[in-house]
C-alpha cells in the first residue's frame, strides 16, 4: 500500500507529477536531517523535525510549487507571499526546465536559517 505522499505525487498528472517526484528527491538529498512528513494534508519537509517547505500545486495558476515554512525570513524576489502570514512560495513551471540554481539558492538559505537557530538552542542548553 501506497504512504499518503506516495499517493499524493502519483495522483498529480504530468509533467507537474515528474517535476515534484524530482524536487521531492533533490530535497531529501540536500541534508541527511530533512525528512519528509504528511501534515495538514500535504508533503512536509522537516529538518530535524521542525516543517521546513513543502510542495503543493496553486489552486488558481495550477502550477506547482516550493512553499518555505519561515519564508518571511527569506528575502528573495522569486518567493511570493501572496495572503500568507509568514510562508512564501516558489512558483515552478514544470513545461520547462527547473531552474535548479535557484532552488538550490534558495534551500540553503532557508536551511542555514535552521541550522543557525539549531546552533543557538543548542548554546542555551
Amino acid at each position: 500500500m501506497l504512504s499518503p505522499i506516495d499517493n499524493y505525487f502519483l495522483q498529480q498528472p504530468e509533467p507537474t507529477q515528474s517535476c515534484m517526484r524530482f524536487m521531492r528527491g533533490h530535497i531529501l538529498k540536500l541534508d541527511d536531517n530533512i525528512t519528509e512528513a504528511w501534515k495538514y494534508g500535504m508533503p512536509f519537509f522537516c529538518y530535524k523535525g521542525k516543517m521546513m517547505c513543502y510542495l503543493w500545486v496553486h489552486k488558481k495558476l495550477l502550477l506547482p510549487y516550493l512553499g518555505i515554512v519561515e519564508g518571511k525570513l527569506i528575502n528573495h524576489p522569486d518567493l511570493i507571499i501572496e495572503k500568507r502570514a509568514k510562508m512564501k512560495i516558489l512558483l515552478i513551471d514544470p513545461e520547462k526546465d527547473i531552474p535548479m540554481e535557484l532552488i538550490d539558492g534558495i534551500l540553503k538559505e532557508v536551511l542555514r536559517h535552521y541550522i543557525n537557530r539549531y546552533r543557538e538552542l543548542s548554546a542555551r542548553d
